[in-house]
């Protein structure tokens, strides 16, 4: 989960699966919902929630109970990651000392 407003926003759209909405409403971070499979795209263009996977819906399953639980560990943990991922990057410019 890239970040907090993504997962709140997974979570609204799993939390009624039945409604369309316009992209427009959600922001720019659809795309790695659509990679994941989690998103049906109509012809007009909206797109609501569709897990095509069942291990997927389990896993949107997951985080809904632990950001319903468990919410500033949720969010302790995706910050954490996100954190791991901006040191690695910078690591990799990091000049070795001999």
């Amino acid at each position: 989960m890239p970040s907090v407003e993504a997962a709140e926003l997974l979570l609204a759209l799993a939390g009624d699966p039945g409604r369309w909405w316009q992209p427009a409403q959600l922001g720019d971070s659809l795309e790695p919902f659509r990679c994941a499979g989690v998103l049906e795209t109509g012809p007009d263009g909206r797109v609501r929630y569709c897990a095509q996977d069942e291990q997927v819906a389990a896993h949107v399953r997951m985080l809904a109970l632990a950001y319903k639980a468990r919410p500033v560990t949720l969010f302790r943990v995706i910050y954490a990651l996100r954190d791991l991922k901006i040191h690695s990057f910078a690591d990799a410019f990091k000049l070795k000392r001999k």
